[in-house]
């Protein structure tokens, strides 16, 4: 496993993405992800599965602290007292006394960034959250919530279709981590000439491509979804090869 350096804190770059699963499902892909070798678990109030994910951690038998476990408010939710409310409520599901990083799940024009933010540093300051962020935030927002609080994650859509120079220049800037969801635009890259052709020369399929691509970028990180063993792995062999420069480049490129 490789890591991101944000904050003085190692996050691994590869997590698991637990959108749109649930029950046994959920609970076993977080299990197989933890025995694989994964300790950065995605989820979220919205997702209806935190109580399937802390299951899969309790029943890993993996160290709690050897786990970055990530979670969001809801946009519903950011009332100052909602969001200590709906986190109390992921803290009881996740079967654990605190989430490593509390994000706002979107932006909502309609509660001042400085009330929900507000309520989670509340809760950092209790113990309760380490660090908080924000997920789908534009750069312009992400600057107006630093001015409430240390953000260290943005998380967005990013792959190669979807390209966010922007806010990889903003990341590195202001030291945050972002976080790709829909790393391989749900299946899309699979069948890209291009990164088939990169693949090729490295014994690696487009996925693996895409993902490398992603998380060798100074603070990227990506959250692929899988439940079975072989996906889980794949995701997780990206860390033995490397990229070149035009490789990155061409990749890059496949922006739409």
């Amino acid at each position: 496993m490789e890591y991101q350096t944000i904050k003085g804190e190692k996050v691994p770059s590869l997590g698991l993405g637990t959108w749109r699963l649930s029950g046994e499902e959920c609970t076993g892909a977080v299990e197989r992800a933890l025995a694989l070798g994964y300790r950065h678990i995605d989820t979220a109030q919205m997702y209806g599965n935190e109580g399937e994910v802390g299951r899969g951690i309790r029943n890993s038998g993996v160290e709690r602290g050897e786990i970055f476990l990530v979670t969001k408010v809801w946009p519903s939710d950011f009332s100052y007292e909602d969001v200590i409310r709906a986190t109390r409520e992921s803290l009881r599901k996740l079967l654990t006394d605190h989430v490593d990083l509390l994000l706002m799940h979107w932006p909502n024009p309609h509660v001042p960034l400085d009330e929900t933010l507000g309520a989670m540093r509340e809760l950092q300051e209790e113990g309760s959250v380490r660090h908080v962020g924000v997920s789908n935030f534009p750069a312009s927002i992400v600057e107006e919530a630093a001015q409430h609080a240390t953000i260290f994650c943005n998380q967005v859509e990013y792959h190669p279709y979807n390209v966010q120079d922007e806010l990889v220049e903003q990341a590195r800037k202001r030291d945050y981590l972002l976080t790709a969801w829909r790393p391989i635009a749900r299946g899309a890259v699979l069948n890209d000439g291009t990164l088939e052709e990169i693949g090729e020369a490295h014994g690696k399929t487009p996925a693996q491509v895409a993902l490398r691509w992603l998380v060798q970028q100074e603070k990227v990180a990506a959250i692929p979804k899988a439940t079975s063993e072989a996906h889980l792995k794949s995701n997780l062999d990206v860390f033995d090869f490397e990229l070149g420069d035009d490789e990155m480049e061409r990749i890059s490129g496949l922006r739409r």
